[in-house]
């Protein structure tokens, strides 16, 4: 039963960590209860050495390596999902920089909700590694639910 101004299509956003399991159940679970459909999304961002620029995405093994933590991260969130009866499909997707992928899938796939895990890195952690989660926010003309 669809609920009037529920979200109609979630779109989740999976690293494949414990945490990012978490927000996968919380997405289910609000589809499931707004009869909303639900997308998984795994970002790899290509890895540059540092120290020269060169990508390590050209070494053998590497593409091979990415696809299967991507189809793990994915194997989670799609079982997670038939458990909660919902809808769903599962993206894979390699970027740039993950929270431009993020809003790119949510914009192309007209979802009207993301929902992802942040974990609420402070001080000068946050500021070295950045934050998707806080990239979104800033960025996303969507409501972004996050789960902590």
């Amino acid at each position: 039963m669809r609920t009037r101004g529920a979200p109609r299509h979630i779109l989740v956003a999976t690293d494949g960590s414990a945490l990012s399991r978490r927000a996968v159940r919380l997405a289910a679970r609000l589809a499931k209860v707004c009869g909303a459909k639900l997308t998984g999304l795994h970002v790899v961002a290509p890895y540059f050495e540092p120290a020269r620029g060169a990508a390590l995405a050209a070494l053998p093994g590497y593409r091979r390596a990415i696809a299967r933590a991507a189809e793990a991260g994915l194997r989670d969130f799609a079982r997670i999902a038939r458990a909660a009866g919902v809808r769903a499909e599962a993206r894979a997707v390699t970027g740039g920089e993950p929270w431009k992928d993020i809003l790119r899938t949510a914009r192309a796939r007209r979802c009207d909700l993301i929902v992802m895990a942040s974990h609420g890195r402070r001080g000068i952690a946050g500021v070295l590694l950045g934050s998707e989660t806080q990239k979104v926010l800033v960025h996303s003309r969507l409501p972004v639910l996050v789960c902590r």
